[in-house]
């Protein structure tokens, strides 16, 4: 490729990159973001003989917070004294410093944005899977879909939440304080049936505000035709990446349960979305990462996502996925060639272990007898044969 092309995709990244983080600082102004940080553990003034009401009263607790800890069923009951609670006193600490965590996670939530976002993700990925399965995606409608939530639900709507975050802020959660924050629970689930049981990785591919702009950025380095990089791009292979990525998430989990530590907050990639926290090795990582994305597909979703690891194991009994009619498939491997990453040469003859698939509908639109289409039902096994030189 020529010096002209090179310098073309150095400038469309450079370009994109300063708007997402100028955009997000200022979208991050309007919203007035809350900080999200867990309070310290106080210590209680605490005596057996003392009422909840003075016990509150000196701990300055809202009667929410006791109504929370002491279960109370009516106003006398303020009036009960600590020892009649039938909590231990050396426990009631720990009990009041959950009830305040998980008071503090619900006032740094704006829920009126988080609702809004959950809205416009179910009708965009319902766009996104309508021309999908009617093999509508185009190399220029796929960078637009990808640029359009990038925009979206990174720039517009900002970081969190994030599918990430509902993996790693639960388990940073229950590591630091022992328990679970209900509402992340619940987006957890929704987005792991709507974006990954149904259909193959789809929030991953089309929600996700990071997984986004990595494969948008990959895309800045390809041809017209969106089949190969303009600077060579490599494909590393699954068993690197994914053990790279089971390493980390069991690196992050014990960080978490043993030593109470956010492992992934320093080098958080959705960050970005919100630089006005952003702070040096944080903004050296998330520079390195989106480099890395010109010439490798989305590495941070292949190498470290926490999401991205439970999600490749859901997708195995995802609904609709990428299929292979074999019946007209002329084995010409133009698909798992133009395919960002392994996975479609391991979808085309079936091996036993296949990778993350990002239901991108790259091999879809390079298949000269479509033989290649996103639908329901289990995937056929190649006739004996067929890929043989």
């Amino acid at each position: 490729m020529t010096t002209e092309s090179k310098g073309r995709t150095a400038l469309y990244f450079t370009v994109l990159v300063l708007s997402v983080v100028i955009l997000s600082s200022l979208s991050m102004a309007l919203w007035g973001e809350i900080p999200e940080t867990l309070p310290s553990d106080q210590e209680l003034v605490l005596q057996a003989s003392m009422t909840i009401k003075e016990f509150g009263e000196a701990n300055q607790l809202s009667n929410t917070v006791l109504k929370e800890v002491f279960g109370l069923a009516s106003p006398e009951d303020l009036q009960r004294t600590l020892s009649s609670t039938g909590i231990p006193l050396e426990t009631l600490s720990v009990e009041v410093n959950k009830v305040l965590s998980l008071e503090s996670e619900h006032a740094s939530k704006n829920w009126m944005k988080i609702r809004l976002k959950f809205v416009l993700w179910a009708i965009y990925l319902g766009v996104a899977f309508f021309l999908l399965k009617m093999r509508k995606i185009t190399p220029a409608l796929r960078r637009g879909l990808l640029l359009g939530a990038v925009v979206l639900f990174g720039i517009i709507l900002g970081a969190d939440p994030s599918p990430m975050g509902t993996v790693k802020d639960a388990v940073v959660l229950f590591g630091q304080t022992k328990v679970i924050f209900p509402p992340r629970l619940i987006a957890f689930t929704l987005m792991l049936t709507g974006g990954i049981l149904i259909a193959n990785k789809f929030l991953c591919a089309w929600g996700c505000q990071f997984g986004t702009l990595q494969d948008l950025i990959f895309r800045l380095n390809r041809d017209s035709k969106d089949r190969t990089g303009v600077m060579k791009q490599v494909k590393v292979p699954f068993a690197v990446s994914n053990s790279i990525r089971i390493v980390f998430f069991v690196l992050m989990t014990l960080a978490a349960v043993l030593w109470a530590t956010d492992l992934i907050d320093p080098i958080d990639p959705f960050k970005l979305f919100k630089p006005l926290v952003l702070g040096v090795f944080s903004g050296i990582f998330i520079a390195v990462l989106l480099i890395a994305s010109l010439f490798v597909y989305r590495p941070w979703c292949h190498f470290f996502c926490p999401f991205g690891l439970v999600g490749w194991l859901v997708e195995k009994i995802s609904i609709y996925r990428i299929q292979v009619d074999y019946k007209t498939c002329i084995a010409c491997d133009a698909c798992s060639k133009a395919c960002p990453s392994t996975v479609m040469e391991a979808v085309l003859k079936r091996d036993r272990i296949i990778p993350d698939c990002f239901s991108c509908g790259t091999c879809i639109g390079v298949c000269p007898t479509q033989s290649i289409s996103f639908k329901a039902g289990k995937r056929s096994v190649p006739p004996a044969g067929k890929f043989e030189t």
